[in-house]
């Protein structure tokens, strides 16, 4: 069999296989790719001067070697020796060549270092575009790849330091490839750092904005701080009206019980006391009465959330993780203290709201403590009343 022969029959072969089973979304290892690697290696493998047996087994190795895109994104290499493997087994082709044939295609996985000419040879073919004028559009197709098969993504500044990275740490191994593509790559590898350094000064140009933006006084962030503020205010006087509910409600009881026990205690004597049935259901209801009026109180207690003067005393008031708009930490603060870390905090343009930012933190703070001791208070008033049912049922059961 002739040689031009064999190299038609597997171009068209692989032409066949792409067209067929190859996904569309393969939009960089597709056909175009392969007949651009066959075509470098021809050329690279004639001003080699290698055999011409040789230069058949280089463009066949250069049909095959991403073959395996059809059945396997990663670790494609051993699905391309494979198939390479049985189409020129099936063609009598002499072993000694196939081996050869497979180690070229091996030698294209990434982080391996070829060892014959043959080899540098296919790997110079398949790293030919680094070279070429059409380098970055090839590599965003790469990079759109990536992301279908790898589920990896890259902002434009990443990728720029990716290729980059990429450009410098890879070289060619053959002197013809060298000779051909060295005056491009380093074109590209120019190009590529001034890309990237568009990237860096549009990525500062975006830190810069998002700072102003901070600082600005945004309708929206006005109406946000504005309504978080006014939520805090009306929960804290919700809980503060509900521990006032609670007061007056227990206050009252208490004192209906106690002066009810006092008449009746003046009136019957010790007739009262002998009825002794009463008494543990009206403690009852003393006790959890009066459980639930003091937590009621404490939760309606003034609540200031300060920082420690005297840790702070010798040192500068960090405005960042103290609020002074908050009355409780600045009237513990020299005037001069208080002076200068409202000056600083009207030089830096993010301060106010770092501090309402804190400010709302510490009123979130002290709203839940309210809540929670709240909820004790009405949990205690609520299992009073039903002990205090069930001592009386009891009670007038018994008597």
């Amino acid at each position: 069999m002739e040689e031009p022969t064999l190299i038609k029959q597997a171009s068209e072969f692989v032409f066949k296989l792409f067209k067929d089973k190859l996904s569309k979304k393969l939009v960089y290892h597709n056909y175009r790719h392969t007949l651009e690697v066959v075509s470098v290696a021809q050329e690279l493998g004639r001003h080699s001067g290698i055999s011409a047996d040789e230069l058949q087994d280089l463009v066949l190795a250069a049909w095959f070697h991403d073959t395996g895109y059809i059945n396997a994104y990663e670790g494609h290499e051993e699905e391309s020796v494979r198939i390479a493997s049985e189409w020129l087994a099936g063609r009598n082709y002499p072993k000694e060549r196939i081996g050869l044939i497979e180690s070229c295609i091996r030698a294209t996985r990434h982080n391996v270092e070829p060892q014959t000419l043959l080899q540098e040879l296919l790997v110079d073919a398949d790293l030919a575009n680094i070279g070429k004028p059409t380098f970055s559009a090839t590599a965003e197709l790469l990079r759109v790849e990536w992301e279908i098969f790898l589920d990896r993504f890259f902002s434009d500044r990443e990728w720029a330091q990716f290729q980059m990275d990429f450009l410098l740490s890879t070289s060619f191994h053959t002197p013809q490839a060298q000779h051909l593509f060295a005056g491009q790559l380093g074109l590209n590898i120019q190009e590529q750092r001034e890309r990237l350094s568009e990237e860096d000064k549009k990525k500062k140009k975006e830190d810069k904005k998002q700072r102003e933006t901070l600082a600005q006084p945004k309708r929206g962030i006005e109406t946000m701080f504005r309504n978080t503020y006014r939520t805090h205010l009306d929960l804290s006087a919700m809980a503060d009206n509900k521990a006032n509910m609670m007061i007056s409600l227990n206050a009252i009881i208490l004192s209906i019980v106690i002066t009810y026990l006092s008449a009746q205690s003046a009136v019957i004597g010790t007739d009262f006391a002998q009825h002794r049935t009463t008494i543990i259901p009206i403690g009852m209801l003393l006790l959890t009465t009066l459980g639930s009026l003091v937590f009621a109180i404490i939760s309606a207690q003034p609540e200031i959330t300060s920082f420690n003067i005297n840790k702070k005393k010798k040192k500068k008031i960090n405005t960042r993780s103290v609020s002074l708009l908050f009355f409780g930490n600045f009237t513990k603060l020299p005037l001069e203290d208080f002076q200068e870390g409202m000056n600083e905090i009207m030089r830096e343009k993010s301060l106010p709201y770092n501090n309402m930012v804190t400010d709302i933190y510490y009123l979130g703070e002290v709203l839940a403590r309210k809540y929670r001791i709240l909820r004790i208070s009405y949990s205690i008033f609520m299992l009073g009343l039903v002990l205090t049912v069930i001592g009386f049922a009891i009670a007038f059961a018994t008597y």
